[in-house]
C-alpha cells in the first residue's frame, strides 16, 4: 500500500483468516548447556522445530554454537501473540532470560521428551 510519499508496511498474514495465524504456537528457548549460549524462537509445531534444532541440519545460529536443548517454553493462543512475546523476550537482558527459564525449570532440564504433555 502506498501512503504519500512513503509505503505503509502491512503483514503478510494481514486479513487472512482460518490461517496458521490463528492456531496456537509456542515460544521457546534451546540452549548449548547449562548457561550456556541461548537462542529464543517462535513456531506453530514445537515439536517438530525442536527436532531440527536437536538433528543439527538446518543451518544458522543454533547449529553454529550447538543449541539443542529445550529448556523452557510457553503455548500462545495465535502465532502473533507468540511472535509479539518473542520480539518482546529478545530484548531483554540476559539475566531477565536466564530468570525466566529457571523459574521453570531450576535445573535446565531437558524437556524435549515432555512435550507430548503440552503439544
Amino acid at each position: 500500500m502506498k501512503c504519500g510519499a512513503r509505503y505503509l508496511w502491512v503483514p503478510a498474514f494481514a486479513g487472512k483468516r482460518g490461517s496458521d495465524v490463528e492456531r496456537p504456537a509456542w515460544v521457546y528457548i534451546v540452549a548449548s548447556q547449562r548457561n550456556g549460549t541461548i537462542y529464543i524462537g517462535h513456531t506453530s509445531d514445537l515439536a517438530q522445530r525442536i527436532f531440527q534444532h536437536r538433528s543439527g541440519k538446518v543451518p544458522g545460529f543454533t547449529q553454529a554454537y550447538g543449541c539443542k536443548m529445550l529448556v523452557w517454553f510457553e503455548r500462545f493462543e495465535t502465532v502473533v501473540e507468540a511472535r509479539t512475546f518473542e520480539q518482546r523476550m529478545k530484548r531483554w537482558n540476559r539475566a531477565w532470560k536466564l530468570k525466566r527459564i529457571e523459574e521453570r525449570n531450576p535445573q535446565w532440564r531437558e524437556l524435549y521428551d515432555e512435550l507430548a504433555s503440552h503439544v
